[in-house]
C-alpha cells in the first residue's frame, strides 16, 4: 500500500451506505411522537355509546304530584284561621310538601272555581306545609268557605 492512501473494499463501503439508509429511517410514524408542553394530562375524548338497558330503570312510574287533589290535603279549621277568613279574607291550607306556590294557587283555581291574588306558604315545627291563600276581591272567603264545609 501507498503511503497516504487509504485502501477502501467496495463491499465494504456497499453495506456501510445500506446501514446508513436503515439509520436514517424511521421505524415510527410519520407523524411523529406529541411534545407534551403541559404538566398535566388531559384524557382524550374517547367514543361514547349511548346506554342500552335491558329493562327500566324503575319498575313503577312516580306518582305524579301535579293533580290538584294532591297537591291540597284539607283546609284548616283552628280558630286562628277562622279569623283569617273572616277578617282577611283568606283561607288556610293543609298542602303537599312539595308543592310550589303556582301550583297551589292552580288547585285552589281547579277545587273550588276560586281566583286567588296571592299565596303564603310555611313549613310548621311538625314538617307540614301550609298555604294562606289571599282570595281576589270579587270572592268572599266566608262562603268560599260554607261551600267547602270549613264553616
Amino acid at each position: 500500500m501507498a503511503a497516504g492512501k487509504v485502501f477502501v473494499n467496495p463491499t465494504a463501503t456497499a453495506k456501510a451506505a445500506a446501514v446508513a439508509k436503515k439509520l436514517t429511517k424511521s421505524t415510527k410514524s410519520k407523524r411523529g411522537t406529541r411534545i407534551h408542553t403541559r404538566v398535566h394530562f388531559y384524557r382524550p375524548q374517547t367514543l361514547s355509546l349511548e346506554r342500552k338497558p335491558k329493562y327500566a330503570p324503575r319498575s313503577v312510574p312516580k306518582k305524579s304530584t301535579k293533580h290538584s287533589h294532591n297537591v291540597i290535603k284539607y283546609p284548616l279549621t283552628t280558630e286562628s284561621s277562622m279569623k283569617l277568613i273572616e277578617d282577611s279574607n283568606t283561607l288556610v291550607f293543609i298542602v303537599e310538601i312539595k308543592a310550589n306556590k303556582r301550583q297551589i294557587k292552580q288547585a285552589v283555581k281547579d277545587l273550588y272555581q276560586i281566583e286567588s291574588d296571592k299565596v303564603n306558604t310555611l313549613i310548621t315545627p311538625r314538617g307540614v306545609k301550609k298555604a294562606y291563600v289571599k282570595l281576589s276581591k270579587d270572592y268572599d272567603a266566608l262562603d268560599v268557605a260554607n261551600r267547602v264545609g270549613v264553616i
